[in-house]
């Protein structure tokens, strides 16, 4: 970065050098990047390589202590926070223009306790890091699909993990988290201390605090386990969803399946003329007995004339890390998606003919089936609000050149409005595109939470302090 365009991050952000200095010398235990320093480039870099933003200093903490002292300069000195744990979120709100970034990406350690299955794990951890520790002990914690996305903002609003049905989501399992507040107080969120505080968090995303620990119940699963990939030609794609929907309508709780209008990966066992066809996919997990797992997913592997059954047993760790190569850090990412009552025809119609419109191969529709333990939570038990769709439809285009964003987007954002039509409103906030909506889609997607939601903020941050984020406004 040129000299001048240093000096305006800085004198935009009321900043000297001495300043600067005199916190990093006498405050800071990590690390301090400026603009202009040999690794500024790489620390500003997120996964999605669609954010290009250039903050006026970066924190890699080493502590809680580097976290307070950071909330207390960036309100000293009026600076935007953001909050970086993996940098793994679609909209890139790990980093922003002009702020200090709190960079928690080297405080990952996690410890599990195989008599009471519970996991506490720094928020810099990858879901690779939990799923490593815990697999020792046979144990899972419900978390990302992809081994690379770091826990904090996949917990804080929601995660649909491979054994959600069985297990819940991700924040039903969140027992206990530590965060600093806007004063800079170190706080503890359970069900016995700052109880409506660990309900906000329960969905609520990075309003409230930087969460520097997560305390997670884990569960029986694996080593082994037994999990279902089957790939159809694309033309099958309405006949396979509609006995999809079929399938999952009575499938026992251990079975979580999925269905995505893709490209067939470039796998050995697939012809090398099919690599990168259109296909429809459809697979999941038997969070059960490995052994029992062939027979549960039956029905879900006979619903066409499959190009190929992937199916069988696997490790869980391979299992957790199986799509990172489809979706690396550096290529430009636009998700969005909502909650849906059904899988009706007409549904089924709109998402064939709109997959097949895709600017880019690498683009993909999801539809996730719900329901189980996720569905007997009620609405009002945690912030992340109601339960009651049947499935998750996610429109997650994926692309490589620059030139190919305008296109790109515009066919996420149009699928995503005529999907409206289908849902109950309620947007799954890991995957809100760039957040364009801001606050309608937060009352959209917290529904009757909602203003809970506010008081709880307003009490922990009433001058939005944290707002970098999925926000919700405190009151005034």
């Amino acid at each position: 970065m040129e000299a001048a365009t240093q000096a305006t991050h800085r004198a935009a952000a009321g900043l000297d050098d001495s300043v600067i200095e005199q916190f990093w010398s006498s405050r800071l235990a990590g690390e301090l990047i400026r603009p202009g320093d040999s690794g500024y480039d790489e620390a500003r870099s997120v996964w999605n390589g669609m954010i290009d933003r250039h903050p006026a200093l970066i924190a890699r903490c080493a502590g809680v202590s580097d976290v307070r002292e950071c909330v207390a300069f960036a309100r000293e000195h009026d600076l935007p926070i953001a909050v970086r744990g993996g940098g793994h979120n679609v909209a890139g709100t790990a980093v922003a223009d002009g702020a200090l970034v709190i960079d928690l990406s080297e405080l990952r350690d996690v410890h599990v306790d195989p008599e009471s299955r519970t996991v506490r794990a720094q928020a810099g951890a990858t879901w690779g890091d939990v799923d490593r520790a815990t697999q020792q002990y046979g144990l899972a914690v419900p978390g990302g699909v992809v081994s690379n996305t770091g826990i904090a903002g996949l917990t804080l609003s929601g995660g649909l993990s491979y054994q959600r049905r069985r297990d819940g989501m991700t924040v039903d399992n969140l027992v206990a988290a530590e965060l600093v507040t806007a004063d800079g107080r170190v706080v503890r969120a359970s069900s016995t201390e700052n109880s409506e505080l660990l309900w906000a968090l329960r969905g609520g995303g990075g309003n409230f605090g930087v969460v520097t620990s997560f305390e997670y119940k884990a569960h029986p699963l694996g080593p082994e386990v037994y999990a279902s990939q089957v790939i159809y030609p694309i033309e099958q794609a309405r006949q396979v969803l509609r006995g999809f929907r079929a399938a999952v309508a009575d499938a026992p709780e251990e079975v979580t399946a999925h269905a995505v209008l893709w490209s067939i990966p470039a796998t050995p066992d697939v012809p090398v003329e099919l690599h990168g066809a259109p296909a429809v996919i459809v697979g999941g997990l038997y969070a059960g007995a490995a052994e029992e797992g062939e027979r549960a997913f039956d029905a879900l592997r006979h619903l066409g004339d499959p190009i190929v059954d992937q199916s069988g047993r696997m490790s869980y760790l391979d299992l957790q890390s199986s799509l990172d190569p489809a979706f690396p850090a550096g290529l430009r990412y636009y998700w969005k998606a909502l909650y849906t009552n059904g899988l009706g025809d007409d549904l089924i119609d709109l998402l064939v003919t709109r997959a097949a419109e895709r600017p880019s191969p690498m683009s993909m529709v999801v539809v996730r089936q719900l329901g189980g333990a996720i569905a007997r939570v009620p609405p009002e038990a945690t912030g992340f609000g109601d339960r009651s769709a049947s499935f998750n439809v996610s429109v997650d285009a994926t692309w490589e050149d620059p030139a190919d964003d305008d296109a790109n987007v515009r066919w996420t954002r149009s699928l995503w409005d005529e999907l409206h039509g289908f849902s109950t409103g309620q947007a799954y906030l890991n995957f809100p595109g760039m957040i364009e909506e801001g606050g309608a889609l937060m009352r959209a997607s917290f529904g009757s939470n909602y203003e809970r939601l506010v008081d709880i903020k307003t009490e922990y941050d009433p001058t939005n302090v944290f707002r970098l984020n999925q926000n919700i406004e405190p009151r005034g």
